[in-house]
């Protein structure tokens, strides 16, 4: 907050702006001790300053509207150097009552009040002396637009009462009045981020992603790149939710694990499963994801989409020790078998029956039965094929197996009994 009055009594007093009321003159003895606490309070003595003052409001019957306006000016000014800023909103308010005044000086402290309103929490206050300040604005000039930083101020208070349809239309408008005439500034960045929390609110995303957009381009900032990313995959924009997340991570800004995170499953979601395994590989190694079972298993996972199973298996055995239940044994189990590791396959889904909570525990009756089958134990394989089949998600392939297996076993005695 930018106390604007304060340098008032600065000003030469003849050429004070009257617009619409006459002002009493500041006449020279009460601005010589105003001037003097001013002195004081810059040097940061506080104390000595407010005696000063209390010195000048003794007088305060003798003295016109102007000069009493300019002594609580100058009480609302060392108040808020000291951080009390409840006796600075009672001093400003002080200001504003003392009639007639110059217009100029009376705004500006309707905007210091507002601005103290603000801090405070007071939300109706700060748009009431907003809106004030805004009537005199239009009495003096009635074709001039309400400045940016009036309706800026405003947004930034419906927001907080959770208006969101009106701050949304006070930011929009000043955002648009700045961007469309050349006002000698830009957009200030936190500008952007009110107009996109109060679209967010408004569950618009199309128009956050659109303020995001303007946020990456004009401020490079990690934040915004990650934050168009997430956009984009709420709107369902796959491809460019992983595209804006690639260009984040070539800018170094995909540094979190959990943004590391994200970009894998990205990676692993659009197919590109070894992309996703170096990544999260590297987070772990990094310290930035730990090696906790979630974290392992997406890395075994993703290993062993990309073909790399002699990886995952590793990974896959390490998230199984730490995991609750057998799943993660039971999916070792189902890639030792596709590696032509029969031993190995039954072991671990023997280990996973063993550690329970499976979601389809058929199919790890299933996969060692297959691996016995491979190995030519077909009575052992038949008897867990026949406990496969009494599981619903196993049962048509266990069925299948079984007739297989019978099948080969017919072969089999056949063959023998020639040979014999």
């Amino acid at each position: 907050m930018q106390v604007t009055v304060v340098n008032a009594v600065e000003e030469d007093t003849a050429k004070v702006e009257r617009k619409t009321k006459r002002v009493p003159t500041l006449r020279s003895k009460v601005y010589d001790q105003l001037s003097r606490a001013q002195g004081l309070a810059d040097a940061d003595k506080q104390a000595e300053a407010f005696e000063v003052l209390d010195t000048v409001k003794d007088k305060a019957s003798s003295m016109n509207s102007y000069e009493l306006a300019m002594m609580y000016n100058f009480y609302g000014f060392i108040y808020y150097e000291a951080e009390n800023y409840d006796k600075a909103i009672e001093a400003f308010e002080n200001v504003v009552q003392q009639q007639p005044i110059p217009e100029s000086f009376e705004q500006a402290t309707l905007f210091s009040l507002a601005q103290l309103h603000m801090m405070r929490g007071n939300y109706d206050k700060t748009i009431e002396k907003t809106e004030k300040w805004e009537e005199i604005q239009l009495a003096l000039y009635p074709n001039k637009a309400i400045p940016a930083k009036n309706l800026v101020l405003k947004a930034q208070a419906m927001y907080q009462k959770q208006d969101y349809a009106a701050a949304s239309g006070y930011i929009n408008e000043a955002i648009e009045q700045v961007e469309t005439t050349d006002l000698g500034f830009q957009v200030e960045e936190q500008w952007y981020v009110l107009q996109r929390a109060a679209y967010y609110e408004l569950k618009q995303p199309e128009q956050v992603k659109n303020v995001l957009l303007k946020l990456v381009k004009k401020f490079e900032a990690a934040k915004y790149w990650i934050q168009l990313a997430g956009m984009y995959g709420e709107l369902g924009m796959e491809d460019k939710q992983l595209a804006t997340m690639e260009i984040a991570q070539q800018k170094g800004f995909v540094m979190t694990g959990s943004d590391m995170f994200n970009l894998a499953q990205l990676y692993y979601y659009h197919q590109i499963p070894y992309k996703a395994a170096e990544l999260m590989e590297k987070a772990i190694d990094q310290g930035k994801l730990a090696e906790d079972e979630r974290n392992l298993s997406f890395l075994a996972q993703s290993w062993n989409f990309a073909k790399e199973t002699e990886k995952a298996i590793p990974v896959m055995l390490a998230a199984a020790k730490l995991s609750e239940n057998g799943e993660l044994f039971a999916q070792l189990g189902q890639m030792y078998l596709n590696m032509d590791k029969w031993q190995q396959a039954i072991e671990s889904s023997q280990q996973a029956l063993e550690k329970g909570g499976l979601r389809n525990q058929g199919m790890a009756h299933l996969v060692i039965g297959m691996a016995k089958f491979n190995r030519g134990d077909f009575n052992d394989a038949l008897t867990e094929l026949a406990k496969a089949q009494e599981y619903d998600g196993s049962r048509g392939m266990a069925t299948q197996w079984k007739k297989f297996v019978e099948g080969e076993m017919k072969q089999y005695d056949t063959f023998a009994s020639v040979s014999s």
